[in-house]
């Protein structure tokens, strides 16, 4: 017979389903809910729910929003001919938090790899070539990570969407080969904004 009644046993469970979070911390987490106000779980479980039901994926680059276009789509001091193109919503925060970046943004869900059976079709990659059809589009910043995968992914959306009049950049310097660009700090994504580089031409623009 189990020491600890089931719903706190289920909770620290779902908890450490959350990545970064291990058994130990998930149960101080849970012990720290039965300690508080009612008021104050209550306010977690409905901000939870709100999170599932008020937000979605935008329309148009799949970042969040709570409406059919995210803020950074309806903005129209947005720069339209150019779309940086990541990994995860959470790189989005990462390029707006340097302040280098004026453009569109287009999140893929992820990065190619074969290990894992992630191809070109469980990527947004044919929504981002809708979007550049228009012309509008003049340059697309490939801001994959700097890591096995994210650089295969870069190199094979640099062949694909390869077309006349479109200029391919990549992220420059500054970024360790490695790193998630989530992690990186502000002025490091800053500086690898300024020094990208062309996909054609392995030199600085």
């Amino acid at each position: 017979m189990s020491l600890i009644p089931e719903p706190v046993e289920r909770l620290a469970a779902e908890l450490g389903r959350l990545p970064g979070i291990g058994p130990k911390t998930a149960q101080r987490l849970t012990f720290y809910c039965l300690r508080s106000d009612p008021n104050q779980v209550a306010q977690l479980a409905a901000a939870l729910a709100d999170l599932r039901s008020a937000v979605r994926a935008c329309s148009r680059c799949f970042f969040i929003a709570d409406a059919e276009l995210c803020a950074i789509c309806r903005n129209p001091s947005r720069d339209p001919s150019a779309i940086c193109v990541v990994e995860d919503a959470l790189d989005v925060l990462a390029v707006e938090r340097s302040g280098g970046f004026r453009g569109l943004y287009h999140v893929l869900g992820g990065a190619l790899s074969p290990i894992e059976g992630v191809g070109p079709d469980q990527l947004r990659i044919a929504e981002l070539e809708a979007r550049l059809q228009g012309g509008e589009v003049t340059e697309v910043v490939l801001a994959t990570d700097p890591d096995v995968e994210g650089e295969a992914t870069a190199h094979y959306l640099g062949e694909r969407l390869a077309a006349p009049g479109l200029r391919l950049t990549r992220l420059a310097h500054g970024l360790p080969a490695g790193a998630d660009l989530q992690y990186a700090d502000e002025l490091t994504i800053a500086r690898a904004l300024a020094g990208r580089r062309s996909l054609d031409a392995d030199r600085a623009i």
